[in-house]
């Protein structure tokens, strides 16, 4: 319910800020400060949920070792399946140029960028330069910058420190794990100030470019929601194929926690609804139970596909043409940071913000990005449970214990309900033509 509040006023915030803009541009100039603050309180976040986000999401299923085959071959098609988004994100994002044709002032940049403490300068980055500033020389600095990869780096090799400990890291792992909570409670604080955020971002953009901007605006959603339908159709198709079930049967089983998800744009709200379903499914509930929760730190494929895309669309807006082996090493950066995502509303933000930082781009298309991001968020928060619940049906075929037969009950009793409520409606159409016939 507080989800859909928020959505309802995020989605108020981004009409009034459009009217604003356009009917009194020279006092929609002046909301900027709403957008800046907001942008800080982003920034704020960033270091202290990844990490812990990380930390906990790898050590606390244990010892490596344990995880076994199950957690080798998620790991595999985790891999597998975000690379295929992030380079279907960078394809089309090169192709339909959802950035490119944004005239914004050099006065204007200044002045977003001064507010929010935005760097303005670009760096050359190489493959030897990418590795080389992967390992930072101090934890903290590298929090205090807000550089992403060297916080996972850090990350990864804490969590893997604490696995050889074992029981003797129990303590640390109690304080981590309250941290990850009290730093998702903390983004949903955050989050609260959206709509304010909102406002002053579409409001400033508008006002300071004009209504024109919609038109780039539309062309970036479209983009978006045309890369992820296609993700969808060829990853779910093609594992619907691999395990030989109906491509329909199968989103259909999963339409009401996508809905869901769609319409509070948190993965976390369908989770426990979704898990439910797969297991109904056919999905044997330990690979459920591990692959699902897991996946939300390591699978969200439209998140990913997102950033992709966001990366390109705020160079293109700034005038930086990345060449080609830039944009891999971005590509290889995003593997990496989009590992640390909550499935929360708007913590792509957070990650996309990051990883502009660690590049040295300004992100200045987080603002612009910020207008709209309720609606983008709608669509790739819900291609990230749809590809959590294909995953439990590719680990579960592979392992060879997937329930075919509890499929089909499952399918039936689906169909057994739509004829049901067919056939009332029936009845009552019947019953109420046999009154009238009496009366007449």
């Amino acid at each position: 319910m507080k989800s859909s509040q928020l959505s309802v006023f995020i989605f108020i915030a981004l009409v009034a800020g459009i009217l604003v803009g356009w009917i009194a541009p020279d006092f929609a100039v002046q909301m900027h400060p709403l957008a800046a603050i907001f942008l800080r309180m982003v920034k704020m976040i960033i270091a202290p949920l990844l990490f812990a986000t990380l930390v906990v999401g790898i050590a606390g299923h244990g010892d490596p070792k344990s995880l076994g085959r199950i957690g080798i071959k998620t790991i595999i098609y985790f891999e597998l399946v975000t690379t295929i988004a992030l380079f279907l994100g960078l394809g089309i994002a090169n192709f339909l140029n959802p950035g490119a044709g944004i005239k914004i002032s050099t006065s204007n940049i200044s002045q977003l960028n001064d507010i929010a403490q935005i760097t303005t300068t670009t760096q050359n980055h190489s493959f030897s330069d990418f590795f080389v500033n992967l390992v930072p020389s101090s934890i903290f600095q590298s929090m205090a910058e807000g550089n992403l990869l060297q916080i996972v780096v850090f990350s990864i090799f804490f969590a893997l420190a604490i696995c050889a400990i074992g029981k003797k890291a129990k303590p640390v792992m109690d304080i981590l794990q309250s941290t990850a909570s009290i730093m998702f409670k903390f983004t949903e604080y955050v989050m609260l100030f959206a709509p304010l955020g909102i406002f002053g971002a579409i409001a400033y953009t508008i006002g300071s470019n004009g209504i024109i901007i919609l038109k780039n605006y539309a062309k970036l959603i479209c983009s978006l929601y045309f890369a992820l339908a296609l993700f969808v159709f060829l990853v779910v198709f093609a594992a619907c194929k691999i395990v030989k079930i109906s491509f329909r049967s199968f989103l259909g089983a999963i339409s009401s926690p996508a809905f869901l998800a769609f319409t509070t744009a948190s993965s976390e709200a369908a989770l426990p609804k979704a898990m439910t379903i797969m297991e109904d499914f056919g999905v044997p509930k330990s690979i459920v139970g591990f692959v699902m929760p897991t996946g939300y730190t390591f699978n969200l494929d439209g998140s990913t596909l997102y950033l992709a895309m966001a990366v390109i669309f705020s160079t293109q807006l700034v005038g930086i043409d990345l060449s080609i082996e830039q944009q891999l090493v971005i590509m290889f950066a995003l593997m990496l940071t989009s590992k640390g995502m909550a499935g929360m509303p708007r913590v792509a933000l957070v990650v996309l913000a990051g990883t502009l930082a660690s590049f040295n781009i300004p992100i200045l298309g987080v603002a612009l990005l910020l207008g709209i991001d309720q609606i983008l968020d709608m669509g790739r928060t819900t291609v990230n449970l749809i590809g959590n619940c294909v995953a439990t049906v590719i680990i579960a075929r592979w392992e060879n214990s997937f329930d075919y037969n509890q499929m089909n009950k499952f399918i039936a009793r689906q169909k057994g309900i739509t004829t049901t409520i067919k056939d009332q409606e029936t009845n009552v159409s019947f019953e109420h033509d046999f009154e009238v016939y009496n009366k007449g």
